[in-house]
């Protein structure tokens, strides 16, 4: 860095409304909880502030520094800690130590989000149900990914006040960090990730004792990186990341989460069989299927009755559909109905909320 440059912190020019009574409450109970007293509190309320409140500024352009800052402030810890490991090991810790799911943790474990000014009450909702998941967990780091998924929100608000302490010491990285690692504990550990497998790993332990061959492939797309799973040339699932290593994780716990429940394979794809939990409403699936393959350009599904049996008036049906993607067939497997028609819309629901799920990643 040229000596002669400097960081300074700009101030907005206009004179923002006064703190209101329970903000200030907030500011103080967080400055309580991480350690430290900021000398411009107007930066404790912004990392405080969702981008639903209205009339104030939201956290977003702290979360953006934050997330730069814990990753780097991560990085040079583990680069002191672990002097003999490799770069695929430290990248391995580093994501496993600023995900969105340890920090999310991280969130639930200090209360932050109590103190979030938001108007968003679907907030609530997802906050609840991952803190409940969590309450009920045994106090060690998750490496992976748990039963519910984290809300994000709980892990932005851990960034946003990183950088607003950040901020506040003028850019000093170093006094962020004596000043913020307690908070971050317990932090993910090398023994971790050996006790705790690697998806990667289990993948491939997985599909060798069902006799399949896994196969993942890389590349890059502009500025991310993309993984593919294929398991006997199939295609499974994909995962991104701006990190090689970490991209083959996300693209291994995707393909996981499907072969867990059952793999079969046959000779032209692989077929993932899913419970139904009544909250997708599957009876127009198959008209949505299609316009999505004709929207994509992807040839018309192809269904077929995998199962007829029982009286002529008990008779279950299970269907199959399948989908020839640019990357791959899949095939879904749909839910034991009574009729044919009801069979193929379940086969139909599974295949899009498969797509979807591919999509979200």
């Amino acid at each position: 860095m040229n000596p002669h440059l400097s960081m300074k912190i700009f101030t907005p020019t206009h004179t923002p409304p006064p703190s209101s009574p329970e903000m200030k409450q907030a500011v103080a109970a967080v400055e309580m909880i991480v350690g430290y007293v900021f000398k411009n509190k107007r930066l404790l309320e912004e990392a405080l502030t969702h981008p639903s409140h209205p009339d104030a500024v939201s956290y977003q352009r702290l979360e953006f520094v934050g997330d730069a800052v814990l990753s780097l402030a991560i990085s040079n810890y583990l680069f002191l800690a672990y002097p003999r490991i490799d770069q695929g090991d430290l990248t391995l810790l580093r994501s496993a130590n600023v995900s969105t799911e340890k920090l999310a943790r991280v969130a639930v474990r200090h209360g932050f989000f109590r103190f979030l000014r938001h108007s968003t009450p679907v907030l609530n909702d997802q906050v609840r149900e991952f803190t409940e998941v969590v309450s009920g967990e045994v106090e060690t780091p998750l490496v992976y990914r748990g039963s519910v998924k984290a809300p994000k929100v709980l892990a932005d608000i851990v960034e946003s006040v990183a950088a607003a302490i950040y901020v506040d010491l003028n850019f000093d990285l170093e006094k962020l960090w004596m000043i913020f690692r307690h908070v971050l504990e317990p932090i993910v550990t090398l023994k971790d990730l050996h006790q705790q497998p690697q998806p990667v790993t289990k993948l491939f332990d997985v599909c060798q004792k069902n006799g399949k061959h896994v196969d993942i492939k890389y590349w890059r797309d502009e500025m991310k990186g993309i993984a593919s799973v294929y398991v006997d040339g199939k295609f499974v699932a994909s995962g991104s990341s701006e990190y090689k290593e970490v991209a083959r994780v996300n693209a291994a716990e995707i393909a996981l989460c499907k072969l867990s429940k059952l793999m079969r394979m046959d000779d032209v794809s692989i077929e993932v069989i899913a419970e139904t939990d009544g909250s997708f409403h599957i009876e127009e699936a198959k008209n949505k299927l299609y316009q999505l393959c004709g929207k994509k350009k992807w040839p018309k599904p192809v269904y077929n009755i995998k199962q007829d049996e029982g009286s002529s008036h008990e008779k279950k049906f299970v269907s199959t559909v399948q989908i020839a993607t640019i990357e791959g067939v899949v095939c879904m497997t749909g839910d034991e109905m009574s009729r044919k028609k009801d069979a193929e819309n379940s086969a139909a629901s599974w295949m899009i909320r498969s797509l979807q799920e591919l999509d979200d990643y």
